[in-house]
């Protein structure tokens, strides 16, 4: 009977943790905007090498993938903030993996688009508007136009490759502060 008292006294005893509501608000629409943008753009990029029947470089899927993994972590974050069972260690070791992920396609993504040769950002050069193919009707027009498209998406996926990285430091160092009860 001791022994049972002993036990129910170990499990009565929860430990709370005071996540930064604010913080905390807005670390997950960031994020949610950098891996939404990611799996889009990647997703968008994997469908024109379909429609092209050429084969994708790894980054594309790896890309999809690792935006989609963003989005879950996100959604299970969201979920245990709903049963208030959010535990700094969970949010440190997904944020972790994540920033691995997030920074091999920053290092990946920076290598394609501003590379030594081929780069995407050399390519993007070529329709200037130097050469007078900004305006009117016609397919010089049309090429222009795409090019610059494509190298504005290639530009966000690297922007927000740095800032996903960046807010998942951020992350690990919160939950890190939350875990010792930094906050007040």
């Amino acid at each position: 009977m001791a022994r049972a008292t002993v036990i129910t006294n170990i499990i009565e005893r929860k430990r709370t943790y005071q996540w930064p509501e604010a913080q905390l608000n807005f670390w997950l629409i960031i994020m949610l905007a950098a891996s939404a943008t990611i799996t889009g753009i990647f997703a968008y990029f994997l469908s024109v090498q379909n429609q092209f029947r050429v084969s994708s470089p790894w980054l594309f899927p790896y890309s999809v993938a690792t935006g989609s993994l963003g989005i879950l972590f996100i959604l299970i974050i969201l979920g245990l903030i709903a049963q208030r069972q959010l535990l700094p260690g969970i949010v440190m070791l997904g944020s972790f993996i994540l920033f691995v992920l997030f920074l091999t396609g920053l290092i990946e993504t920076s290598i394609q688009l501003y590379g030594p040769t081929g780069s995407v950002n050399s390519y993007c050069n070529i329709y200037t508007p130097s050469t007078g193919y900004t305006s009117g009707q016609g397919q010089a027009t049309l090429a222009y136009l795409e090019t610059q498209g494509i190298c504005n998406d290639w530009k966000a996926v690297f922007s927000f490759y740095i800032v996903g990285s960046v807010f998942l430091l951020w992350m690990m160092v919160m939950s890190y502060q939350v875990n010792r009860d930094d906050f007040e």
